[in-house]
């Protein structure tokens, strides 16, 4: 393939697509360029039907490299990239949650994009540059897919937006929004923001869908000048007459009634029956078919999908029988378990989350090393969700992506709301357990950790509440909008648009896709009627704590924060760290020190605490002149005496200095190791100190001192 490279000036910056150069065994292979940020992507089609069964299987992997950062992994004993980083899985999700809606849902080959970071720039992040990589990729391929996308990044600063930020203007702004889509809509969007108006959020998502569709017609360009034809793909389909046989008999059945049953077990065992028999039928009248079972679930997949659309969109009819924006039963709880900091257990119809927060030292907070960045976090949040919570047996294994994914949703809702660490110098942990999930669990555990914070004592600013929106569209594009959307309509419906905020505004959201996207008209209802059910959730939280609780818990360490002049910190510390192990060792304390004298002690015992403190404050302090100390002889010279009157702070007692009367010798009046109170007489301006023993003998003999 010859060698062809197009630009796009984008953002004050120049965007590269190049092909033709690098991966060209894969299907489909660029590189995009966005200022020194480079990354390379390759998609690939397996040329026959995946055995992999159940699903479309598209795996997408975002491989984050060191050397494109100049840098060598930090770990002493294992220097090769191992698992990715949660930030690496976050960035391949955005990509697989672009990507995936334009696939055929029953398309069976197995279909591979690798997007990898070969430079980073330290300004343009790679994962905007991969998502454009990923989709000129498949547009350039013989790979069957509905693209191409574009994608970009909107900051907001002083009221202005910016387009495609960099990593420092993100840092200082009010709004980092992540979105694609394609030239008429938008498909994905991640989002994380310092309590925008949802007015705001709008006007942010109208400014990246002009600059993403320009990117779009760009690749679209590019593709009528090297794209491949496309090939066909192995799509899972049954004749015309057998798939219509099978609704035939889905609909004789009551497949479309039995999803309206209630409550949901009943709708889940006659559902269950149904299905059933539909495979028994089809056994006994098509024992040749190919994949048989797959086929059946498609369809009445399928047949379940109409039916919900048909129901909502004609009748307002959804399956648990609540309005379009009515929100499920919500019942709070918090400190329910007697020895954790703080607990919250958030309830919403068959959706249950369990969050815990614990409180540690600022030595605790977690140490992040990625080819991105070296940094700490001194606030986490973790989601777990057992295969109990939807009544499934599945081997736990750790985390997946969708674990990851959610709790750092949940974690950039919450962030806004955090007091600085000056103020409040924990490392907070929180960690949810679903415990029940029938649709929106992320949000669940938004909810129950603002709950679990609050019943820590932790004096966040406001409260938060999360609230899962869904829509049901027509191929006329005619649409409702669901909140608090359940399990069945997540997995029948169009759209997953989780948006999660204070009273005063938007922190955090996340929109998937299963169709083509949404306009940002339709984007701006949605938002607006999700911000009627955060608020109404709100207020339900808000019934049973309303503010967080004046104390911390009694099981919750205490932290103790003190000053020290920079230059003194090795004072504390010691040769090797022998200070400072002494301390930690006799007073079981924590010790934590920042290069700007920021001490931290944590301790469980305040008599410990106190003890440390002191001790502390004895080693960095310095003297004043004018006043009195018992200080030690540590060396005799001619002309006078050192006297060590705080610990590694000494001053000369001239020999002027040491008795009213003239002295010859020093030794006639003082000795190494002797005891004797001295009187800071001056401090020069190299800081160095002069003492006066006769003026303390002085003092003490007027009875000035005790």
């Amino acid at each position: 393939m010859q060698e062809k490279k197009w630009s796009l000036q984008l953002g004050g910056r120049e965007l590269v697509i190049e092909t033709g150069t690098l991966a060209k065994q894969a299907s489909g292979a660029v590189t995009a360029r966005y200022g020194d940020t480079v990354v390379l992507a390759a998609a690939v089609m397996s040329k026959e039907m995946s055995k992999i069964t159940g699903y479309f299987p598209l795996m997408v992997d975002y491989e984050e490299r060191y050397y494109a950062a100049g840098k060598i992994k930090g770990s002493r004993f294992i220097k090769r990239e191992g698992r990715p980083s949660d930030d690496a899985i976050l960035s391949g999700r955005a990509v697989d949650r672009t990507i995936r809606p334009l696939f055929d849902s029953r398309m069976r080959n197995e279909v591979q994009v690798v997007v990898t970071t070969l430079s980073y720039d330290g300004e343009n992040d790679p994962d905007l540059v991969a998502m454009i990589a990923a989709s000129a990729a498949l547009t350039l391929s013989d790979i069957p897919w509905n693209g191409p996308i574009g994608a970009v990044r909107v900051g907001l600063q002083n009221g202005n937006f910016i387009l495609n930020p960099s990593s420092e203007e993100r840092e200082g702004g009010a709004l980092d929004l992540l979105l694609s889509g394609t030239q008429e809509k938008i498909n994905m969007i991640e989002a994380s923001a310092q309590e925008i108006a949802e007015e705001k959020m709008v006007q942010a998502l109208e400014f990246g869908f002009e600059a993403l569709q320009k990117i779009a017609r760009f690749i679209e360009e590019i593709r009528t000048q090297a794209g491949k034809a496309k090939r066909p793909a192995s799509l899972l389909q049954g004749s015309p007459e057998f798939e219509t046989d099978i609704r035939k008999v889905c609909a004789e059945l009551g497949l479309a009634e039995a999803l309206y049953l209630r409550p949901k077990q009943v709708s889940e065992t006659k559902v269950s029956e149904i299905k059933d028999k539909i495979t028994q039928y089809a056994a006994g009248k098509y024992p040749e078919q190919k994949n048989l079972s797959e086929l059946l679930t498609i369809i009445v997949d399928e047949v379940s999908d109409e039916a919900v659309h048909k129901n909502i969109l004609e009748k307002d009819s959804r399956p648990d029988g609540r309005g379009l924006t009515e929100i499920r039963p919500i019942t709070c709880a918090v400190g329910i378990l007697p020895r954790t900091h703080g607990t919250g257990l958030f309830t919403r119809g068959e959706t249950q989350a369990l969050t815990v927060t614990t409180l540690g030292a600022p030595g605790d907070q977690m140490v992040i090393d990625t080819m991105e960045t070296d940094t700490k976090k001194h606030y986490m949040h973790f989601y777990n969700f057992p295969p109990y919570s939807v009544g499934e047996i599945k081997p736990m294994r750790g985390p997946g992506r969708r674990e990851i994914g959610h709790g750092a949703l949940a974690e950039k809702a919450l962030l806004p709301v955090l007091p600085n660490k000056e103020e409040f110098p924990y490392t907070i942990l929180l960690v949810s357990e679903v415990l029940e999930s029938n649709g929106s669990s992320s949000m669940a555990s938004t909810c129950g950790s603002t709950l679990s914070l609050m019943d820590a004592g932790v004096p966040i600013k406001k409260p938060v509440a999360g609230i899962a929106m869904g829509v049901i569209m027509d191929k006329n594009d005619a649409y409702k909008v669901l909140s608090d959307i359940q399990g069945l309509e997540d997995h029948f419906g169009d759209m997953d648009f989780k948006v999660a905020g204070t009273k005063d505004g938007i922190t955090a959201a996340q929109m998937d896709v299963k169709i083509d996207g949404l306009t940002p008209e339709m984007l701006k209802v949605v938002i607006a009627q999700a911000k009627e059910g955060r608020l109404f959730i709100m207020d339900k939280m808000a019934e049973v704590i309303p503010q967080p609780r004046a104390n911390l818990s009694p099981y919750a360490p205490r932290i103790i924060t003190l000053h020290i002049n920079p230059s003194k910190i090795r004072d504390v510390i010691g040769t090797g760290g022998k200070i400072i192990n002494q301390i930690i060792d006799e007073t079981g304390v924590s010790i934590d020190i920042e290069d700007d004298g920021s001490i931290f002690i944590t301790s469980a015992d305040e008599t410990s605490a106190q003890k440390a403190v002191e001790w502390i404050n004895n080693l960095t302090r310095e003297v004043k002149v004018g006043e009195l100390f018992q200080a030690r002889i540590t060396r005799i010279m001619n002309f006078g005496a050192f006297a060590e009157v705080l610990p590694n702070q000494e001053g000369l007692i001239h020999i002027s200095e040491l008795a009213e009367q003239r002295v010859n010798n020093v030794e006639d009046i003082v000795h190494i190791g002797d005891i004797v109170p001295v009187i800071v007489k001056e401090i020069d301006q190299q800081g160095r100190i002069n003492l006066s023993h006769k003026a303390a003998l002085r003092k003490m003999h007027e009875g000035n001192v005790s």
